[in-house]
């Protein structure tokens, strides 16, 4: 594995969250930002955040796989939340639940959640990028 997630001491330690990721792979994969879309770009969830987040979590997911990494070679991850509210939190990580079942993997690299006024679609609520190191 090409990445090492860690929680350094000094810094808060959140169970399901990791702080810094350490890469020493030779080959750098960037995915674009997924968002909750089917394979026919049809909107999964239609103002569910959960359900969007889990399928954007999952298109990851797919994305990866496409070039022989998982979330396991995720080294940062940016998400986007529309009208982002700390009151949101529970049902983002329902979401991020329900994909890492699906996924057999937590998908929680450091990252950056980002709030936004809205993305590309009306209709969507939830967009996950992904920078991954694989060997």
């Amino acid at each position: 594995m090409a990445v090492t997630l860690m929680n350094p001491g000094g810094l808060p330690q959140i169970p399901v969250y990791r702080q810094v990721s350490i890469a020493t792979g030779s080959k750098l994969v960037f995915v674009a930002g997924q968002v909750a879309w089917d394979v026919e770009g049809v909107t999964v969830g239609e103002g569910d955040l959960a359900a969007q987040v889990e399928r954007s979590y999952l298109n990851v997911g797919t994305a990866l796989a496409a070039v022989g990494a998982s979330f396991d070679d995720v080294a940062k991850l940016t998400v986007y939340v529309v009208d982002w509210a700390p009151d949101k939190m529970p049902l983002f990580l329902e979401g991020v639940a329900r994909a890492s079942a699906k996924l057999g993997t937590t998908p929680m690299a450091p990252g950056t959640l980002i709030g936004v006024a809205t993305l590309d679609v009306p209709d969507h609520l939830v967009e996950v990028e992904a920078t991954a190191i694989i060997d």
